[in-house]
């Protein structure tokens, strides 16, 4: 188990009302985790790289990724991600409406650990939040930063 720590999590999410849903299911769950959020994929990876306004950027223990991004799309974000030594073993989870056996299989093909499907339904959200939480947080063993 990992020691109990804050953990940092980047939220790469376009959508205002999805990035509200995921605050409020984080709070409802009463997990005590850290959310940064970016809101596209150009930003993403300048967070992940402490570029710009983001230099001081904590490094995030999860990146909870949205697909359909403006500026550079969500699987762009994970091939730039799963290509650089320093950023890959952050797991990267893809959090996004599209049910699409392609875009499954892409995601997998770049090496995300994980693909879900949005609910709509707060109630089934603030769930898969906490699965999340639990997962990766409690079960799963993250790399020391």
């Amino acid at each position: 188990m990992n020691e109990l720590r804050p953990i940092d999590i980047l939220l790469v999410e376009d959508d205002p009302g999805d990035v509200l849903l995921t605050r409020e299911a984080f709070s409802y769950n009463k997990v005590r985790n850290t959310l940064s959020v970016v809101n596209d994929g150009e930003q993403a990876l300048a967070y992940l790289r402490r570029e710009g306004p983001y230099a001081d950027a904590p490094r995030p223990d999860l990146i909870l990724l949205d697909l359909n991004l403006p500026r550079v799309d969500g699987f762009e974000v994970l091939r730039e991600v799963k290509d650089d030594p320093a950023l890959r073993v952050i797991p990267v989870v893809i959090l996004t409406t599209s049910e699409a056996e392609q875009d499954i299989l892409r995601g997998y093909n770049l090496h995300a650990n994980a693909y879900i499907t949005k609910p709509v339904d707060f109630d089934q959200f603030a769930r898969v939040v906490r699965q999340i939480d639990e997962f990766f947080f409690t079960v799963v063993k993250l790399p020391a930063k």
